[in-house]
């Protein structure tokens, strides 16, 4: 399914784009690379909406649960209508600058599931989509199921094919080394993984108090329900530099006891799942 081996041209294609994106200023890198397959999202994002940007990595208990119980509620209550979500699937990984190569923390598995996923935000327009297949990859991660996110293509109704072409033709990896770049380059720099920011705002210790955040900074005139209960300007001043919730720092092995048990996916998860005979809902 995965190639384990790519051509000698991608590997240098893979490794220029690497050595351009960490050690050349964000102008000069920009002009340089190689950016074949690889779509500017830039074009879909929309002024008047909130964005949402989170940065995660596979693998990552507190990633896993913060994915699977608490940024799926953006689909509820027509809160995804409001917000831009990006998802930066990178997190605490980095470059080893002896051979260029992507180093993950949590392993070659969590490198897998980052660039499929990153394939995934690529190829898909619809959030919809891409949403649903990390929700199912970051859902078997909490039953210790991991390695069996090939189902999930089956499971939601969706083809398989350009997101494996996507990681087998290096244009994966290229998108991986973007978003090392955007990650590297955070201002502040994130300390720990899920790193959320609500436009220009890092939410630091306080990431699962999103919403509020999120409906603090829309100006639309038409209010989503599950901003009701979220009156202007009721968030914290984030202070505290340690966080509330459980993170994963930079260096730390994977620990996955951490994640906490689900014995069934809520009701609200069935718009993800597959529609007999119309495939994808």
């Amino acid at each position: 399914m995965l190639t384990k081996m790519v051509s000698g041209k991608q590997v240098f294609s893979v490794i220029i784009t690497l050595l351009l994106i960490f050690l050349l200023p964000p102008s000069h890198a920009a002009s340089h690379l190689d950016l074949g397959g690889i779509k500017d999202s830039s074009s879909s994002i929309n002024s008047q909406k909130v964005n949402l940007s989170v940065y995660y990595e596979a693998l990552c208990p507190s990633c896993t649960n913060f994915i699977v119980q608490n940024l799926i509620r953006v689909f509820d209550d027509d809160l995804i209508n409001i917000i831009n979500l990006r998802m930066v699937p990178w997190g605490n990984a980095h470059v080893n600058k002896t051979d260029n190569t992507i180093i993950c923390q949590n392993g070659h598995d969590e490198c897998v599931l980052n660039t499929i996923q990153a394939c995934a935000i690529n190829v898909w327009d619809d959030v919809n989509k891409y949403y649903a297949l990390i929700y199912c990859i970051e859902f078997l991660a909490i039953e210790g199921r991991h390695r069996n996110w090939p189902s999930c293509f089956s499971s939601l109704g969706l083809s398989e094919k350009p997101i494996l072409d996507c990681y087998n033709n290096g244009t994966g990896a290229k998108l991986q080394a973007l978003y090392g770049y955007e990650t590297a380059h955070l201002n502040p720099p994130h300390t720990f993984v899920p790193w959320i920011v609500v436009d220009t705002k890092p939410l630091r210790n306080d990431y699962e108090n999103f919403i509020a955040y999120i409906c603090n900074a829309y100006k639309g005139n038409v209010i989503p329900n599950a901003c009701k209960s979220h009156p202007h300007n009721n968030v914290s001043s984030i202070e505290e530099e340690n966080p509330i919730y459980p993170v994963c720092y930079r260096g730390e092995a994977k620990n996955l006891t951490l994640l906490r048990p689900i014995k069934r996916i809520p009701r609200l998860r069935r718009a993800f799942w597959k529609v007999p005979g119309k495939g994808f809902k």
